[in-house]
């Protein structure tokens, strides 16, 4: 299996337990390490046969900006489902992190992988 990252992508939601958060926006930080096989789309030189990180990345910022949760594990749980869902993703990574959650920390938040790693020839 190959893997298309997507690195620190910024994305404003509204996130957080406490009723003064659920009257914000905030931002979070996402990185994702996505499972696949890169050798059709390096064959042909075509992005059609490979995960498009442009089309994620667009489809991550738009669903960050259609709802929102009070924690970051349903944030992350809910995404993950959404574009394994949309873009047949067979295996992910993903971390969520919420900076200046705690003031003595840069971030807090989870990381979790969905699906099944198959190793390939």
């Amino acid at each position: 299996m190959d893997l298309v990252l997507i690195e620190a992508l910024e994305v404003d939601t509204v996130i957080g337990v406490y009723d003064w958060e659920r009257t914000i926006t905030q931002t979070l930080r996402l990185d994702l390490t996505l499972g696949t096989d890169i050798r059709p789309a390096a064959a042909d030189d075509d992005i059609d046969l490979t995960l498009n990180y442009a089309a994620i990345s667009e489809r991550i910022i738009a669903f960050a900006g259609e709802h929102d949760f009070a924690l970051v594990e349903t944030f992350a749980e809910r995404l993950a489902e959404t574009l394994r869902d949309a873009f047949g993703i067979a295996w992910l990574r993903l971390t969520v992190r919420k900076p200046g959650a705690v003031p003595s920390a840069d971030a807090v938040g989870v990381c979790i992988e969905r699906g099944n790693w198959t190793g390939g020839a």
